[in-house]
């Protein structure tokens, strides 16, 4: 039988910022950016008793819990200690995946004899985090991944659980449909619709009426509802379907060349990690969000792929030249796409990209070596710098390994 683990570190952000400042350790925190727009990214436990919830804005915080603390987070920090995480989960098994900066799955089933058992495994990764990094974690234990999420889940926090395949039924049969991981309240909504509010309800609900409710994909429903999830872990990474950056500005811009500056910005962040990975795309995508929050999407296809910047930015940009903005801007995304492999780094003899190709190449040097824009491009030289909170997309490695800054 499959045994997979679920680690979840508690509180992870906030966890961190109390374990490094002692003054911090039991009080009601809040991790925030550094934008006055900022938002809650994680809260303590100490600031959850008082309904401080993860997407609030300050004012909102500070009305719940007027003592609250509100810390600015240091991404490097969070990076590192998920790095660190992963050697201590590979000690156990190679096949670890990590599915966000605070959340790993571990695929013990070929080696947990080596180490006692699963909960000799799960205790002791426990006391390795807590020992090393002062923080707590939560170890959720069972068949397969979807079960060993909700093990987690409900044993936090700083806990333990095994769902044993003999006892699965018998927890879905009452628990709410929203306790499963991948369940939202949209999906929660056209359940109950249906008169589906339990696990229970959902794994005894015939196929064919999820089937012409939610598509295939209700077919995968049922299954859940059952406790059962054939995906398998996702040890090494799959190469990206595409490479973007989004920021959300620190005040709404009208201006057309503070526009087309941050375009730039975002094209040679997509750029600079396309050519790390070895990556080119034929799609640009352009993204654009209001004051209101509408939010809309352009396209364009390239003649040819491209890593190279300014390519990407000019065809961002010709998306921008053939729409009229109704409204200043809040948020700007830009995003390469159709991507394929760039093995061939040899140099056709005619490449009229050749010039900027060795410039380009000599700047991301200079960058890896002395940190990100140390070399910049002179059109966004006053310009914020990348975003200040971490996405939930970062990876310890691979493509989506973004270097960050707090």
């Amino acid at each position: 039988m499959t045994i997979i683990l679920c680690i979840d570190m508690d509180a992870f952000f906030a966890s961190v910022e109390q374990q490094a400042n002692p003054r911090l350790r039991g009080k009601a925190i809040a991790v925030i950016g550094s934008g006055h727009r900022t938002v809650i990214t994680t809260r303590s436990y100490e600031a959850r008793k008082f309904g401080v919830k993860t997407g609030m804005n300050i004012y909102e915080a500070k009305k719940l819990c007027p003592h609250i603390i509100f810390v600015v987070g240091d991404n490097e920090k969070y990076t590192h200690t998920c790095k660190e995480l992963s050697r201590i989960y590979s000690s156990f098994t190679p096949d670890v995946e990590t599915y966000s900066i605070d959340e790993a799955f571990l695929d013990i089933t070929t080696t947990h004899q080596l180490f006692g058992g699963p909960e000799a495994i799960g205790s002791s990764i426990k006391k390795k985090v807590k020992k090393q990094f002062g923080i707590n974690c939560t170890v959720g234990v069972a068949p397969n991944i979807l079960m060993a999420k909700l093990a987690s889940d409900l044993a936090k926090p700083d806990g333990f659980m095994w769902i044993k395949g003999d006892a699965m039924q018998s927890l879905l049969k009452d628990l709410p449909v929203k306790e499963l991981w991948g369940i939202g309240p949209a999906t929660e909504q056209r359940l109950a619709v249906l008169g589906i509010k339990t696990c229970g309800e959902l794994g005894d609900a015939p196929a064919s009426l999820l089937r012409n409710k939610f598509g295939i994909t209700g077919e995968t429903l049922k299954l859940m509802g059952q406790g059962i999830c054939h995906r398998p872990l996702i040890v090494k990474e799959e190469d990206p379907k595409s490479i973007g950056h989004s920021m959300t500005l620190p005040k709404d811009i009208s201006d057309r060349r503070q526009i087309e500056a941050q375009i730039l910005k975002l094209s040679a962040m997509v750029g600079r990690r396309a050519r790390k990975y070895g990556f080119t795309g034929r799609k640009v995508t352009l993204t654009i969000r209001y004051p209101d929050f509408e939010t809309f999407t352009r396209q364009t296809t390239l003649p040819d792929s491209t890593n190279i910047t300014h390519e990407i930015y000019r065809y961002a940009l010709s998306i921008l030249n053939a729409i009229r903005l109704k409204d200043s801007v809040r948020l700007i995304g830009v995003t390469l796409s159709h991507l394929k492999r760039n093995d061939n780094d040899q140099m056709a003899l005619f490449d009229y990209r050749a010039k900027e190709k060795s410039i380009l190449n000599a700047v991301d040097s200079i960058n890896d070596k002395y940190g990100d824009f140390t070399i910049t491009w002179a059109s966004y030289l006053e310009q914020s710098g990348p975003p200040a909170v971490i996405s939930p997309a970062w990876r310890p490695s691979g493509v989506r390994n973004v270097n960050v800054k707090s």
